[in-house]
C-alpha cells in the first residue's frame, strides 16, 4: 500500500485496503467517543475546583471563560481501539469502556505535560491549558488525570481489572521514558535511527499497544492474546508517530492546529531529521552544520520562515522525508500481520485493519 504522505502533501489511497471499504471509520470513532465521554466527564467531575474546569477546558467541553463549547476533543482512536479489543476477545464492546476511559485519561495527562515542556501554545486550534490557566494547573491536572485512570480501573474490583491496571501503569512508565528520551535528544547533535525508534516506541507505541489490549483483558482474554494485540498496537503506534513526524515539519497548520515547521522550531530529533542526518551526502552534511549552529544560537526564536523552510528542504533532499514515509508503511504492515495470530470475529479484524489504514493515511 501507499502511505498518506505524498510528495506535495496530498492524501494517497491505499493500494490494498483489505476490504475496508465496508468499514465506516467515522462511525467507529464516534462509537468510541460516545460510549467513553459520559464516563470520562463523570471522572473529571471528581476533581476539586478549579482542576475540574481546567480539565473540562482541555477536553474541549468548555471555553476559556467556562461557557459550554463543542471543541475538538481529538480523533478518539484510543477509545475506539479499546472497545474493539473487547470484541476481539469475544466480549461486548461495553466491557472495554473503563479501559477506553483510563487510556484516554493517561493520554491527556501526557498531552498536558508535553504542551508545557515543549512550550506549545496551541492544541486542537485552541490555546493550551498552560497558556490559559498557567503551568501549575497544567501539571496538577495532568497528575490528577493519571490518578483517575488507575482509580477507574481498580474500582471494577475484578482480577481482570488488576491485570488491566498493571498493563496501563507499565505503558505509562514507558510513555514517560519516551518523553524523557525525546527531551534529551534535543540537546544532542546526533541521535541514531535506532534510538529514535526506541523513543517513539515508548512515547507513542506503548499507550496505543495498551489501548488495543486493555479491553480484551477486561473481557477475560489470556496474556498471549493480549500480548499479540499489543504487538499490533505497538507497531501501529510507530506508524502513527512516523506520520506525525512528517506532519510536525510539513503539516498544514490549519489541519494540525500547530505552527508551521513546529518540530523544527522545537529542535526535535524526529525521524525525518534523524534519517536525513544519517543518510550522508551534501544535503545531509549541510543540514548537520545548520543544526549544530542552531543548537548554539542565542536568537533561534527569531528565525524567519525562510530559515525553517531551508532546513525542511534539506531534510527532504537528504531523503529523510521519503525514508519516514517508507517506515510508516513498514510499521503498518507489521501491525496488520500481527492480527493473523489472534482468533477474532472477521468484522472486528476488518475494523482493526481499517483503523490502521486510517492512522497511516491521514491528510496533512
Amino acid at each position: 500500500m501507499s502511505t498518506g504522505i505524498g510528495t506535495r502533501g496530498e492524501p494517497v489511497t491505499p493500494v490494498n485496503p483489505a476490504g475496508n471499504t465496508t468499514v465506516d471509520i467515522a462511525a467507529l470513532l464516534e462509537r468510541g467517543r460516545t460510549l467513553s465521554t459520559p464516563v470520562l466527564k463523570a471522572a473529571v467531575d471528581r476533581l476539586a475546583p478549579p482542576m475540574d474546569t481546567v480539565a473540562a477546558y482541555h477536553f474541549g467541553w468548555i471555553d476559556a471563560q467556562g461557557r459550554p463549547a463543542d471543541g475538538d476533543g481529538g480523533k478518539a482512536v484510543r477509545p475506539a481501539l479499546a472497545l474493539l479489543s473487547a470484541e476481539a476477545a469475544g466480549a461486548d464492546a461495553e466491557i472495554g469502556i473503563p479501559g477506553a476511559v483510563a487510556v484516554e485519561l493517561v493520554h491527556n495527562f501526557s498531552l498536558l505535560h508535553d504542551d508545557l515542556m515543549d512550550g506549545d501554545e496551541q492544541r486542537r486550534h485552541r490555546d493550551t491549558v498552560w497558556k490559559v490557566h498557567g503551568p501549575a494547573q497544567a501539571i496538577l491536572v495532568g497528575d490528577a488525570l493519571f490518578a483517575l485512570a488507575n482509580e477507574i480501573l481498580l474500582e471494577i474490583g475484578t482480577v481482570e481489572a488488576g491485570r488491566a491496571t498493571r498493563r496501563l501503569t507499565t505503558a505509562t512508565r514507558k510513555l514517560i521514558d519516551g518523553q524523557a528520551q525525546d527531551i534529551s535528544f534535543e540537546h544532542r547533535e546526533r541521535v541514531t535511527v535506532e534510538e529514535c525508534l526506541e523513543m517513539e516506541g515508548n512515547k507513542t507505541g506503548a499507550l496505543l499497544a495498551c489501548a488495543v489490549s486493555i479491553g480484551a483483558v477486561l473481557g477475560g482474554a489470556d496474556d498471549r492474546t493480549a500480548d499479540t494485540l499489543e504487538a499490533y498496537g505497538y507497531h501501529l503506534g510507530l506508524a502513527f508517530q512516523a506520520v506525525d513526524d512528517l506532519l510536525g515539519i510539513w503539516g498544514d497548520p490549519d489541519a494540525t492546529g500547530k505552527q508551521t515547521w513546529s518540530d523544527l522550531r522545537q529542535r526535535k530529533k524526529s525521524l525525518p531529521v534523524v534519517a536525513a542526518l544519517a543518510a550522508g551526502g551534501p544535503a545531509s552534511e549541510q543540514l548537520a552544520k545548520l543544526l549544530s549552529a542552531d543548537a548554539k544560537s542565542n536568537d533561534f526564536e527569531s528565525f524567519s520562515e525562510a530559515e525553517f523552510a531551508t532546513r525542511a528542504a534539506l531534510i527532504e533532499q537528504a531523503g529523510g522525508r521519503e525514508w519516514t514515509s517508507q517506515e510508516a508503511r513498514r510499521q503498518h504492515a507489521v501491525a496488520i500481520e500481527a492480527l493473523d495470530a489472534v482468533d477474532m470475529p472477521q468484522q472486528v479484524r476488518a475494523q482493526l485493519t481499517a483503523l490502521a489504514d486510517f492512522v497511516v493515511v491521514r491528510k496533512r
